[in-house]
């Protein structure tokens, strides 16, 4: 079974992140850059697959070549080989499903897998885009998943309850916390990773079809006031939950 799993470079969740003087982007200056964690679940699910029922696992990433550490790291996790496809703008969702895609058609594999979003702008929109363009069968934000010899069968919560589906292969599922437990590259893996192929390829994504306009911080919370002590307070802040919060 051949299986690819499409990941990517991100900021790391804990960074101090500050707005490029152009009012568009992040000072990435000081920033750490990660693996996005929604695609560990991703390469984790990818290995088990792997395991139970043989092929190769491939990652792929369109971005700078910063992201080869990344590749790396999925490598040490357990991937057999790993493609880079170069690229120093900042394409968008659509712009990117269609380089991925693109040479996803290359590489013919039975399964995709990749984060359900992510974190730096968690649009959420890669993956499904990327199944459409093959013509695949797509699960999202999947959190239990059995894959039979041509068939898959993944479970997502849904607003209420949880949802089961059943597709054929191939098929794009994007994981969510909670598919599996993610496994910490060990020496022996680390070392073979630096053996491992990774291959490297200009890409030349197709024009925005969306441009980001303006960035700003969130705004400050408000300072928080002291309404009263004991039971003198109570009336007071029933009101503003009321009025205020309304949340009751």
């Amino acid at each position: 079974m051949e299986i690819l799993v499409l990941v990517k470079r991100v900021p790391a969740t804990d960074s101090q992140i500050k707005i490029a003087a152009d009012g568009k982007s992040y000072d990435a200056q000081g920033v750490e850059f990660v693996l996005n964690p929604y695609d560990e679940f991703a390469v984790e699910e990818a290995l088990k697959t792997k395991e139970a029922r043989g092929g190769t696992v491939t990652v792929m990433t369109l971005g700078t070549s910063a992201a080869q550490k990344d590749l790396r790291t999925c490598l040490a996790m357990g991937a057999d080989k790993a493609i880079l496809l170069t690229c120093e703008d900042h394409p968008d969702s659509a712009a990117v499903a269609s380089v991925l895609a693109e040479k996803s058609k290359e590489l013919a594999p039975d399964l995709i897998f990749c984060g359900k979003q992510a974190v730096d702008d968690d649009a959420g929109q890669v993956g499904p885009r990327v199944a459409t363009l093959l013509g695949f069968a797509c699960a999202t934000d999947v959190n239990s998943l059995e894959i039979g010899d041509d068939t898959f069968a993944a479970t997502r919560d849904i607003e209420g309850g949880r949802e089961t589906i059943e597709g054929k292969l191939p098929a794009v599922i994007t994981c969510q916390k909670g598919l599996n437990e993610p496994r910490y590259p060990n020496l022996k893996g680390i070392m073979a990773a630096k053996k491992k192929p990774l291959d490297e390829a200009a890409a030349t994504p197709p024009d925005n079809k969306v441009e980001v306009v303006a960035l700003e911080p969130p705004a400050e919370r408000p300072a928080p006031s002291i309404l009263g002590e004991g039971a003198a307070a109570v009336t007071t802040l029933i009101d503003k939950l009321q009025n205020e919060a309304k949340v009751l």
